[in-house]
């Protein structure tokens, strides 16, 4: 520690130097610029409409109205808890397997190796509240688990002490017959519901939003949640029951603004309708948890969860919420639109992004996808490292040390209040729309999420942004991950045997089941569901019964849920049919002109571009003439040429070259690397196909290459 004379003579050697200002700062930043417009070279501009500037000072955060605040104290956004991470975040990982038996097994190790908190994730068929013998079979096993009968659930959770253990259970709209089986399984094991955690998720618009359809009216939708949200209030006070998700407009390609916008949209629509049903805000709030998903853009993702806390405090003060409603439960998982199937391991490192800004952003729990998410179900490999991922940031890299880590930086702090003042923005033109339902009637999300994704397609097909391995620095030698996928179709006849089996079980138990149903349909209550599945009735049985003077279905457009790098791994995908095929990649050649100095550097991003499609790139040191290069090039028998050299040796090689090559073999695709502007026409006169070059698109190159050569149908 420094000594009072030290810390003086440091005061007196700083007051020897004057201080820049930003004024100064700028034209000294301009002069090096060289009259490139400042805008242009370093401001960047964002999908959510941010401009983010080179730097950031004191006079950037100055008034921002949240900046007084501390952890535990409103508006939140330092977060909810004045200790943070006292007891860390709840490692909460998915276990997206479709056996009971399977599922357990999992689930069972994980917990013995740092998962701390148990994440379901359910088949389409459960989804819809239908049993597999009774589901379409495409429908069963696919995506997450099976579930039907109260033995399931006991098979799914046997050994797992769910006092202990809290469960994130994502059930889409059968939150209530899922809730049904677990507190028949609780009571038939002789526990007090009151000890389960966690979260029963029902989100009917995010289900709405995502698949264009919901297996029940919105009203009946909002019945359900209301019925299920009094129960755990009177039964099983820990346990969330509402869930607002922002993952199919992050994963349709929307922004941090949009995603956030919406959850708050929705999280509103849920308050009024519970308000409707008798429920306060002070019952209501404490029962929804947000689900974000994160991207590898580190400070824009931190900082959008902090916004969220923030606008959400604002909305529970507006309904009346007292200090306790005003704290939001964030749950984040790792971006499908980023994660990729080429180049897998490389999302291992994406997702060490993505979980320390959901650290970073005090986020309560968290699921890290594995690196293999996009191709199968993770083995015991992939869900250790993305574990351990969180492991690490947390035992070794101790962030879960310091509350609020990012707080008080001046970056931080400005995006933070930019996102939330955008998104307010976006929340309130719902609102005149009439709210989250009809705003999604007259497809109001859709369109600016599909408008932001074409952005952001385009970005990546120009490679203003990069995916790498996948448009950038693409590895063509790699190998494909083991193929472990489960055979679903055999899955989904085992599923079916074991409930037909299930119903085929004593007349006396089914004739149970079907008095149970009977007065659950006439008094079609949480309690008299546990009832039915404790005499054996099934999910779906449970859920038709509730559901059976219910007609109505919501139809709406879509949100398309897609990843940003499956148009480039449909490229790559046709290349390898092609060497498969053929025996051979589809090739490239270069016809490098002069010495290496001279076309060294198109060499290599020619090589690279090509690459990307799965083009096998056949190199060289370069040729001293126009006809030893022509030569070479229709010797190679390769479909594309790419002539590499400079703009300034051009237009005595270009010319000459194309067209010799064009007369030896007329079909053969002529690039030129760069992008000469006063040459182009001259080029194309001579017969160059295509020219390639930073600004290039170069998805449509590729694919209008591989249509030539017969490489894509």
């Amino acid at each position: 520690m420094a000594s009072n004379g030290s810390a003086r003579d440091q005061q007196r050697l700083m007051e020897g130097f004057s201080s820049a200002t930003s004024e100064e700062w700028r034209k000294l930043v301009e002069k090096d610029l060289k009259g490139a417009p400042f805008e242009k070279k370093l401001v960047t501009k964002t999908y959510e409409g941010i401009d983010i500037q080179p730097v950031y000072n004191q006079e950037s955060i100055d008034g921002l109205p949240h900046l007084g605040s501390l952890p535990g104290f409103p508006p939140y956004v330092r977060g909810s808890a004045a200790a943070g991470f006292a007891r860390s975040w709840e490692l909460c990982q998915e276990l997206p397997y479709s056996l009971p038996v399977d599922w357990n097994s999992a689930a069972r190790h994980d917990l013995d190796h740092g998962q701390t908190a148990l994440n379901l994730v359910f088949d389409q068929a459960t989804l819809n509240g239908q049993d597999p013998d009774q589901a379409d079979s495409t429908t069963v096993g696919r995506g997450g688990l099976s579930l039907a009968t109260l033995s399931d659930l006991a098979t799914t959770l046997d050994g797992i002490d769910l006092a202990a253990t809290p469960l994130f259970i994502q059930a889409g709209t059968s939150a209530l017959p899922i809730t049904a089986l677990l507190a028949a399984l609780v009571q038939q094991q002789g526990q007090d519901p009151a000890q389960l955690s966690g979260c029963v998720a029902m989100d009917s618009l995010g289900v709405l939003a995502r698949d264009g359809t919901l297996p029940l009216s919105l009203d009946c939708a909002y019945a359900e949640m209301a019925q299920l949200t009094g129960w755990a209030l009177e039964h099983a006070p820990k346990l969330q029951t509402i869930a607002v998700s922002g993952h199919p407009y992050h994963d349709g390609g929307g922004s941090a603004v949009h995603e956030l916008a919406f959850v708050i949209a929705t999280a509103v629509a849920y308050l009024r309708a519970m308000q409707e049903r008798g429920l306060d805000i002070q019952q209501i709030a404490p029962q929804l948890r947000a689900s974000f998903s994160v991207s590898p853009n580190f400070f824009m993702e931190l900082a959008k969860l902090r916004a969220a806390r923030l606008l959400w405090a604002q909305v529970a003060a507006a309904f009346g919420g007292n200090e306790a409603a005003q704290k939001l439960t964030i749950h984040v998982q790792s971006s499908r639109w980023n994660t990729t199937a080429l180049d897998p391991y490389v999302n291992m490192l994406r997702a060490t992004v993505e979980a320390f800004a959901g650290i970073a952003g005090s986020a309560n729990s968290m699921h890290m996808s594995s690196f293999d998410a996009a191709i199968q179900p993770p083995d015991e490999f992939a869900r250790r490292i993305a574990r351990n991922t969180q492991l690490v940031l947390d035992a070794e890299a101790h962030l879960g040390k310091v509350s609020d880590p990012a707080g008080g930086s001046w970056y931080v702090e400005y995006l933070t209040d930019a996102i939330a003042r955008k998104a307010w923005e976006l929340f309130q033109e719902v609102e005149r729309q009439g709210g989250m339902a009809q705003a999604l009637q007259a497809s109001f999300p859709q369109q600016l999420i599909a408008q932001t994704a074409a952005q952001r397609t385009a970005a990546l097909a120009t490679r203003r942004d990069i995916l790498v391995g996948v448009n950038r620095y693409a590895n063509i030698q790699e190998k494909a991950a083991p193929d472990h996928r489960p055979d679903y179709v055999a899955i989904a006849k085992r599923r079916a045997e074991q409930v037909a089996s299930h119903r085929a079980k004593g007349a006396d138990g089914r004739a149970a089941a079907a008095t149970t149903i009977e007065q659950l349909r006439s008094a079609a209550t949480l309690d008299s569901a546990v009832a039915a599945a404790l005499a054996g009735a099934t999910l779906g049985e449970i859920t038709a019964a509730f559901r059976s003077n219910d007609n109505a279905r919501p139809t709406i457009t879509p949100i398309p849920q897609m990843r940003g790098s499956e148009p480039f791994e449909q490229l790559r995908a046709a290349a390898a049919a092609y060497l498969s095929r053929t025996g051979a990649r589809p090739q490239v050649f270069l016809a490098n002109m002069g010495p290496v100095a001279q076309h060294k550097a198109r060499a290599d991003f020619a090589t690279d571009f090509f690459q990307i499609g799965g083009f096998a790139v056949i190199n060289n040191t370069g040729f001293t003439t126009v006809e030893e290069a022509s030569l070479a090039a229709v010797n190679s028998g390769a479909p594309v040429v790419v002539i590499c050299s400079t703009d300034a040796t051009y237009p005595e090689l270009a010319p000459p070259l194309t067209q010799q090559i064009k007369a030896a073999r007329p079909e053969t695709m002529v690039i030129l690397a760069g992008y000469p502007t006063d040459q182009v026409e001259s080029h194309k006169a001579a017969g160059v196909d295509e020219f390639i070059h930073i600004r290039a698109d170069v998805y449509a190159i590729l694919a209008r290459a591989m249509e030539k050569i017969g490489v894509l149908a």
